[in-house]
């Protein structure tokens, strides 16, 4: 396989993917592999930097956050990206940043309570980046599908 994993390297993954909670005992029993051999599996898969962490999802609209928006930015003179990378470093409401094709140069995506709120990250963030030409900005009305799964060609059917 291209990526260097095996199946059961692949089949884990799913597995961590849905519940990274799950006691190892069990996975072993799903996958039919010894504990022991899936903790060395799982700090292989750390150390080569397939798995990057394990986290809590946090629904975002419980704790505030209604407002999601994909903001595309443009400039002309080079050296404002620069400036723009270490402005959206600081700016917790950036949770994603793409170097896209085509006619903008970033789409960014981000949470926030209020189009106030919004407002304010355009005034305190993007706005103040000398060299930032033009925005366009899309208010996500709802999200049919939303996830984070990673599944990798070998196991798509």
């Amino acid at each position: 396989m291209a990526s260097g994993l095996d199946d059961i390297d692949h089949k884990l993954l799913a597995l961590l993917q849905v519940d990274d909670r799950v006691p190892v005992a069990e996975l072993g029993k799903t996958l039919g592999v010894a504990p022991s051999t899936l903790n060395d599996r799982i700090r292989r898969l750390i150390k080569l930097g397939v798995i990057s962490g394990f986290h809590a999802h946090v629904d975002p609209e419980k704790v505030g956050l209604d407002l999601l928006a994909y903001v595309f930015v443009g400039w002309s003179d080079p050296a404002t990206e620069k400036l723009f990378l270490a402005a959206i470093a600081r700016s917790p409401e950036v949770l994603e940043a793409h170097h896209v094709t085509g006619s903008w140069n970033y789409l960014m995506k981000v949470r926030l309570r209020t189009t106030r709120d919004l407002e304010g990250f355009f005034a305190q963030v993007v706005k103040e980046v000398p060299g930032v030409q033009r925005t366009e900005t899309l208010i996500v009305l709802s999200s049919p599908k939303e996830t984070t799964l990673i599944v990798p060609p070998e196991l798509k059917a």
